[in-house]
């Protein structure tokens, strides 16, 4: 396969993870710092160009992966469907329901196909925990809390911006367990901080419910942090992840049963490697996939009812 990345970003990220797959031929990149695409050539041998152009109008490539600004994320999507290619794109995909269903509609016009990273479904905790919700491991999900914390380092997630650029992806997990998630209750408050947010969502349904908490404003001494507690009819599963500034991650995953505690050994794996190689061949081989358009759509129209809601009285 032949791969052109639009974005140096978190793209050249994704060239370092295609140059390690062996259906890859072909990587080249766009982006506008000369130095930097000199740097990757040099360091990853990949092409590159300066403009986008180039790559959208070359026959030769199979996949355009979107990289960019994610205000962006629609407009090159389009063109790449339009061109006859598929689309792998950073999430969140869009920032409005309105490009999201122009961009089903081009699938439809096309027979090409926009996959989405919603990598958290590669993780093997959540995928532990998907799985023995799916198979009643444990009988059946009761209830579900999952977090997620940061200091304030990734730029503007305040009350109007949280809820599609990081609580998306414990929504992306809530929406692959319930069909239609719709949120019940939310709370939130900036805490005076501009750019920073504290938010608290409920999804409540007769069989299960789940609450997420989210916060952009943690002290910095804090390390980023991830997890969720999972209580079922005959246990309970309870996971946390911290990465600390050294970059050294700690994690954990345990169970609790009528038997006593269990240490369930998480496989370490990168998500994203995984996310993308998953990607790429279900678009290479027209698969079914767990991070389609319309999936990755299902979260986002959940965000962006949290924003109306936690904007309504601003």
């Amino acid at each position: 396969m032949n791969i052109g990345i639009l974005g140096t970003g978190f793209g050249a990220y994704h060239a370092s993870l295609l140059k390690q797959m062996e259906f890859v031929n072909q990587i080249v990149i766009f982006g506008r710092n000369e130095a930097k695409l000199l740097k990757l050539k040099e360091e990853l041998g990949v092409e590159f160009t300066m403009n986008a152009e180039d790559i959208l109008s070359d026959p030769s490539i199979d996949v355009v992966d979107i990289c960019l600004p994610s205000a962006l994320h629609a407009t090159y999507a389009l063109e790449a469907l339009d061109r006859g290619k598929d689309v792998f794109c950073e999430t969140p995909a869009v920032l409005g329901l309105e490009d999201g269903q122009r961009l089903l509609q081009a699938e439809e016009r096309t027979g090409r196909r926009i996959l989405v990273n919603q990598f958290i479904k590669f993780d093997y905790a959540y995928e532990y925990l998907e799985q023995a919700v799916r198979e009643e491991t444990y009988g059946k999900l009761l209830h579900l809390s999952m977090r997620r914390e940061t200091a304030p380092l990734w730029g503007d997630l305040g009350l109007s911006a949280i809820a599609p650029n990081l609580m998306i992806h414990e929504l992306d997990f809530i929406a692959w367990l319930m069909d239609s998630p719709v949120p019940s209750a939310i709370w939130g408050t900036s805490g005076g901080k501009d750019g920073q947010a504290l938010v608290l969502a409920s999804f409540l349904q007769p069989e299960w419910s789940a609450q997420l908490t989210v916060s952009s404003q943690m002290p910095g001494s804090y390390p980023f942090t991830i997890g969720y507690e999972a209580y079922f009819e005959q246990a309970k599963l309870e996971f946390r992840e911290c990465s600390g500034a050294d970059g050294v991650i700690q994690a954990s995953l345990t169970g609790y049963t009528s038997e006593g505690r269990v240490d369930i050994p998480l496989i370490p794996s990168d998500t994203y490697a995984k996310s993308l190689r998953h990607a790429l061949l279900s678009l290479r081989d027209v698969t079914d996939s767990g991070l389609s358009l319309r999936q990755a759509l299902k979260s986002l129209k959940v965000a962006f009812q949290l924003t109306d809601m936690l904007t309504a009285s601003k």
